[in-house]
């Protein structure tokens, strides 16, 4: 079973961390399946941009992204070429390496 590698980020998972992932999961899926709380404005949707993730090692073992992930993209925070949505990034046979951009763009957010 491949592995998801999160690397340390301040707020969701400072110590960073090490889950396996079922081949067919999404990376987001995954993570909040092992108490990995990356935010989901839009309920996983590709509506938002606020589940966006840099996929640092791994990235060609995804799906390809759609169009419509691509448009949302270009509104993210701090987007990098190997920039996916997690809610439509979906994991291979591969590990990935991912790291959580420290900002996020919610509009709706219900967090202070």
């Amino acid at each position: 079973m491949p592995k998801i590698i999160f690397l340390p980020h301040e707020e969701i998972c400072p110590e960073g961390a090490v889950i396996e992932a079922e081949p067919g999961t999404t990376i987001i899926d995954a993570a909040l399946e092992n108490g990995i709380e990356i935010e989901h404005a839009c309920e996983k949707s590709c509506a938002c941009t606020t589940c966006h993730v840099i996929v640092r090692e791994g990235f060609d073992s995804l799906n390809e992204a759609s169009e419509a992930e691509e448009d949302l993209l270009d509104k993210a925070w701090g987007v990098e070429p190997d920039s996916r949505l997690s809610c439509q990034a979906v994991v291979d046979e591969e590990d990935l390496v991912v790291e959580i951009p420290k900002y996020t763009i919610n509009m709706v957010s219900e967090k202070r």
